[in-house]
């Protein structure tokens, strides 16, 4: 049964920090493209950062310098390191799975940050 599962969402105060992990289970996890997307209320899903089976990694510009994408592949997880969270990036986080243009999502987690 093919499965992400995330974990780590919350409330922080802004300028916090929040760690998001995801754990995939049913796939080839070190050959996929791993990534995470976020939806804001009334707006559409956005790409936050990916990290591909070589660990090559990009990263929306409004992200940069404070977030980081990483990946195990021997615990097939992959993580978002969110450090200077600001009420803007409050959303539903989702975990991605990539690969020949198929792509999974994990459930979401809610992320809320507190001016």
């Amino acid at each position: 049964q093919v499965q992400l599962v995330e974990s780590g969402g919350g409330l922080v105060q802004a300028g916090g920090s929040l760690r998001l992990s995801c754990v995939a289970s049913g796939i080839i996890f070190r050959i996929h493209t791993m990534g995470w997307y976020r939806q804001a209320p009334g707006k559409q899903r956005e790409l936050v950062a990916t990290i591909s089976s070589t660990m090559y990694t990009n990263y929306a510009d409004s992200v940069k310098g404070r977030f980081a994408i990483s990946r195990d592949n021997a615990k097939s997880t992959q993580y978002l390191q969110m450090n200077d969270l600001q009420p803007e990036d409050t959303a539903v986080y989702y975990c991605s799975a990539q690969l020949t243009g198929l792509t999974l999502w994990g459930q979401g987690t809610q992320v809320s940050v507190s001016s």
